[in-house]
């Protein structure tokens, strides 16, 4: 009995399938949005593009949103001003080791180790060299040049302005900071 009822159910579904395909008529067409292309006008002739250009500079002195400048230069001497004269401006309610650990971990840790010490799973299997660690006395890093090397990158590190905010790296300078007092202990 019950493979009768499977073979039922089995010619039910053939049939089913069968009997809704037919060639002599189209099938229906769900969102033809996504089949049939949308007229749009060309810039061309806009007035609010010139010359036919695709788009124009925005006005002079904008800032985007979201976006601070970063006014010290990307030069040594520039990395030598952040080291003496750069402060992480958040204060110590608003640092959180905890997101700074996190951060660290994901951007950080892979290359300059959990620990600070140089040691991340790269060096390790010997992908690049010469990562040192964060209590060595000729390094001397502060706030500043952590935050400089961050933004900009230093010698085979590139920079990770772009996948972190402001905020975002002042979290990292401080965790390192930590990192680093709990080395020299």
């Amino acid at each position: 009995m019950k493979r009768l009822i499977k073979i039922f159910v089995l010619v039910l579904i053939v049939s089913s399938m069968v009997s809704c395909k037919k060639d002599s008529r189209p099938n229906y067409q769900f969102m033809p949005n996504m089949y049939e292309p949308v007229g749009y006008e060309t810039y061309q002739d806009s007035k609010a593009f010139k010359n036919g250009m695709e788009a124009q500079l925005p006005a002079e002195g904008t800032i985007a949103r979201g976006y601070t400048p970063f006014d010290i230069a990307n030069t040594t001497e520039g990395f030598e001003l952040a080291k003496a004269s750069l402060m992480n401006p958040l204060d110590s309610t608003q640092v959180d080791f905890i997101r700074g650990k996190e951060l660290y971990d994901i951007y950080c840790g892979i290359c300059h180790g959990n620990k600070g010490d140089g040691q991340g799973n790269l060096v390790k299997r010997e992908k690049i060299l010469g990562i040192p660690s964060y209590d060595d006395v000729g390094r001397a890093i502060t706030a500043g040049s952590i935050y400089h090397t961050i933004y900009y990158g230093k010698n085979a590190m590139g920079s990770y302005a772009n996948q972190l905010n402001e905020e975002e790296r002042w979290q990292v300078v401080a965790y390192v900071l930590e990192l680093k007092a709990d080395l020299e202990k």
